[in-house]
């Protein structure tokens, strides 16, 4: 069995409102992109680990992965674009292993369990029960109706497909210029279906300055900083 784990390390983080990338934020004395792709190396069910990088970034992520077996890949306008070329610079594998660089708190139990779920079904998603009711509003703001919350979940990564199957999807996205915010909706255009596994809620994603505050108690709760 041959893995290969993707890193999307190539957002713009303009929500964050800084004058650099989010992944190089420090938390506990680590950046958040170290520590998310520092999840993926040595597993052993992980063969080989790419991360797609912004080429104003590509510097300092060499810096960062200098020592590490890590292989960078440009990054595209979109993520849809970033994945394809890491999915492009990937050996032939088994499953492919797709996670946001933003979500650095990722431990190895929701990696080995979503493996499991794709081993299964041959493709899976790390996921979590909303804990808030949510609502389908109109263009002004009004309340049309509300979907049932047992029937949601919290979409995360990593996002876990068998590699045969997902390579001619991203082929396919790339080839028409489509765009998809999570890997699991690339592959449901193409019919594939994606099924949940249990995530965590510790499994946050670096968006906002207030994520930094919640990674900072996380990992102190962890007994980490």
């Amino acid at each position: 069995m041959f893995n290969t784990a993707v890193i999307a390390g190539a957002g713009n983080s303009t929500r964050m409102g800084l004058n650099k990338s989010k992944l190089l934020i420090e938390i506990g004395g680590m950046s958040v992109i170290e520590r998310s792709v520092r999840a993926f190396l040595n597993i052993d069910i992980i063969n080989d680990v790419i991360v797609t990088c912004r080429g104003e970034d590509m510097a300092e992520f060499k810096k960062i992965f200098r020592s590490k077996n890590v292989r960078l890949v440009p990054g595209g306008a979109t993520r849809t674009e970033s994945v394809y070329n890491a999915a492009s610079a990937a050996a032939e594998s088994d499953y492919i292993f797709i996670h946001d660089g933003a979500r650095p708190l990722v431990e190895k139990e929701t990696i080995y369990t979503v493996y499991e779920a794709a081993l299964k079904y041959g493709a899976a998603t790390a996921g979590t029960p909303l804990k808030d009711t949510v609502k389908f509003i109109d263009e002004e703001g009004k309340i049309v109706n509300t979907p049932p919350r047992e029937k949601l979940a919290a979409v995360q990564t990593p996002q876990v497909f068998k590699f045969d199957t997902f390579k001619p999807a991203i082929e396919k996205a790339a080839r028409e210029n489509q765009t998809f915010t999570d890997d699991c909706a690339l592959f449901e255009s193409c019919g594939g279906q994606c099924y949940i596994a249990a995530g965590s809620y510790e499994n946050i994603k670096i968006t906002t300055k207030s994520d930094i505050l919640l990674a900072k108690a996380i990992l102190e709760s962890r007994g980490v900083l």
